[in-house]
C-alpha cells in the first residue's frame, strides 16, 4: 500500500508536467514559427518478486512476478512540421517553405536558428529580429532605398532613387540539421545547436535540399488547439485517476491502522 502511494504520486507528477507542456503549447498558438512540444514518458524500474524460469517442484515457471514503481517524464519531443503560411505583406517578413532555419547572430557569439521570420530594420539599417539580433550573414539596407525585394532563392536587393537596376544587398542562407529534434530551445523561437542535433548544413534557399523563402509571409505556429485540448482532457483524467489511487491506498492504510481498535 505504501508502494501504491509513491507509484500514484509519480503518475501525478508526470501528468502535471504533461499539463505544463500543453499549457506552453496553447500559450504560443499565435507565435510565428513556434513548434509544439510533446512530452514522452517511461515506466520506472520494476521490482522483481520472482524471475521467469524459476525452478519449482512442478518445473520452471513460464512467467515471473514483478511490481512496477510508476512513471516519469523522460523527454520533450519537439514537432518541427511546418505551420500554415500567412500573408502579411510586410517586405521583411519571411517564411520558409520546406526545410531549413534562418541564422541569427546571438549576443554571446553563437549562432541561433529560427523559423520565425518576422524581421525588421535597426536604426543602422541592419536586418534584425524583434529582439535586435542580427540576421546572419548580415544584410544592411541603405536608408535611401525605396523598396526591398527578396527572391525565393534568398537574394536580397533594393531599388534606389534614380536607378532602374536593383542593387544587390546580400543573400540569405539557411541551415538544416540531421536531427532537428536535438536542438536546444533558448526562447524567442530561437534554437541552439547541440551534439545531438549535429553540425548545421548551410546553403542557399532552394539548394541542397533546403526550402525556399517567401517574402511577405510568416509561418504560423504548428499548434493545433483541438489536439491540445483533447490532450489536456486526457492528462486531466489521468491525473484524477492517479489521485484516486492515492485516496484508495490511504483508505486501505486507515483500515489497517484501525485493526487494533
Amino acid at each position: 500500500m505504501i508502494r501504491a502511494l509513491y507509484t500514484a504520486a509519480s503518475g501525478m507528477n508526470a501528468q502535471q508536467a504533461n499539463i505544463d507542456t500543453i499549457a506552453h503549447n496553447l500559450a504560443n498558438v499565435n507565435t510565428a514559427g513556434f513548434k509544439r512540444t510533446r512530452l514522452e514518458f517511461e515506466d520506472l524500474v520494476s521490482q522483481p518478486q520472482k524471475a521467469p524460469g524459476t525452478v519449482t517442484e512442478a518445473g520452471e515457471t513460464p512467467i515471473g512476478l514483478e511490481v512496477g514503481l510508476g512513471t516519469r517524464a523522460t523527454a520533450s519531443a519537439r514537432d518541427f512540421r511546418g505551420g500554415n503560411l500567412r500573408a502579411t505583406g510586410a517586405p521583411l517578413d519571411l517564411a520558409i517553405e520546406g526545410r531549413g532555419f534562418l541564422q541569427i547572430a546571438m549576443a554571446d557569439g553563437r549562432t541561433g536558428y529560427t523559423r520565425g521570420g518576422a524581421l525588421h530594420l535597426s536604426a543602422e539599417g541592419n536586418v534584425v529580429t524583434a529582439d535586435g539580433y542580427l540576421l546572419h550573414p548580415p544584410i544592411r539596407v541603405p536608408a535611401e532605398a525605396l523598396s526591398v525585394t527578396i527572391t525565393r532563392d534568398g537574394a536580397v536587393s533594393a531599388t534606389m532613387p534614380g536607378s532602374t537596376t536593383a542593387q544587390q544587398l546580400g543573400t540569405i542562407e539557411l541551415a538544416s540539421f540531421t536531427n532537428p529534434a536535438g536542438l536546444s530551445a533558448v526562447g524567442s523561437t530561437l534554437f541552439n545547436a547541440t551534439p545531438a542535433s549535429g553540425d548545421p548544413t548551410v546553403a542557399a534557399p532552394g539548394s541542397e535540399g533546403m526550402g525556399t523563402v517567401l517574402q511577405g509571409f510568416l509561418e504560423d505556429s504548428n499548434v493545433s488547439v483541438v489536439e491540445e485540448m483533447v490532450n489536456m482532457i486526457l492528462g486531466q483524467r489521468a491525473y484524477e485517476a492517479n489521485s484516486k489511487v492515492v485516496k484508495a491506498a490511504d483508505e486501505m492504510l486507515s483500515q489497517v491502522n484501525n485493526l487494533a481498535r
